[in-house]
């Protein structure tokens, strides 16, 4: 298979001898096409990988910060085709564009169709919190057709034999959840963060995968901190929270292209 946009960035990022920095924001929040925007202002600021979330009405993963950026995305109408709009416009920044998605947005929209239209609209691939590798058969089939990266959840509460499993059914990376809880900005990275990305180092040691680390990063800082043992850095909530915290579009896309220059230089460190 051909190599995806988001395993060419992530090859990049590696050969310059730093982690990548990956954000994530529900597509249309506040709306479609401010989300458009923020993303744009995302990239500006230096993401290197964009994560656009499908918004959902029970995201079970999810903390109150993006819950209410979900919730207000789905007030503004927002659909599965806005989506692959927003995926559209990420991929046209230069930056890899991936969806997060809980599995039964992507069951009821059809999951050849999501995995078609995500390609065309230039998604490197999904990451599928709720979906387990013992039960994505027809994930697999339909991403291998249309040459999308699949992305599983490891967490600290995994046996070695649960993140074998599943870092062998990964593509692209895997995700690495720091700890076992929901999303959201903390005042220290979980110290189970470190030691789960080693144990998953020992099973991706033959395939090179990068393992990337989200939930509870929220500074400059702390990026740094994870940035010294892992291939990516996933910033959500803090992203949120500056759209959420804004009075106006204008000062929002300012707060966010700058909260992401301060975490693409901690990346850098």
């Amino acid at each position: 298979m051909t190599a995806t946009t988001l395993q060419t960035t992530l090859a990049e990022t590696r050969a310059a001898g730093r982690a990548a920095l990956i954000g994530y924001l529900p597509a249309g929040f506040p709306d479609v096409e401010s989300s458009v925007r923020i993303v744009e202002a995302m990239v500006e600021g230096g993401c290197d990988v964009v994560e656009v979330g499908l918004p959902y009405s029970d995201p079970m993963m999810d903390g109150p910060t993006i819950q209410r950026a979900a919730d207000r995305a789905l007030a503004a109408g927002t659909t599965t085709d806005d989506v692959f709009r927003v995926v559209e416009a990420t991929a046209a920044t230069g930056a890899a564009a991936v969806v997060m998605s809980y599995w039964n947005p992507i069951e009821r929209y059809g999951v050849g169709r999501f995995a078609d239209r995500l390609a065309k609209a230039g998604g490197a691939g999904v990451i599928t919190p709720d979906l387990i590798p013992e039960e994505s058969q027809e994930w697999v089939e339909a991403s291998t057709a249309a040459g999308l990266d699949r992305i599983f959840l490891v967490a600290p509460s995994s046996t070695d034999r649960r993140l074998a499993l599943t870092t062998d059914a990964c593509s692209g990376f895997v995700y690495a959840a720091s700890l076992m809880g929901v999303t959201g900005t903390r005042a220290q990275v979980a110290d189970t963060a470190e030691t789960l990305v080693r144990r998953a180092r020992e099973t991706t040691a033959e395939s090179g995968l990068p393992i990337c680390v989200g939930l509870g990063i929220s500074t400059a800082a702390q990026a740094a901190e994870v940035a010294a043992y892992a291939d990516g850095v996933i910033v959500g909530a803090g992203f949120c929270q500056r759209v959420l915290d804004a009075p106006d579009l204008e000062t929002a896309l300012t707060a966010v292209r700058s909260f992401a220059q301060e975490l693409a230089a901690g990346v850098r460190r």
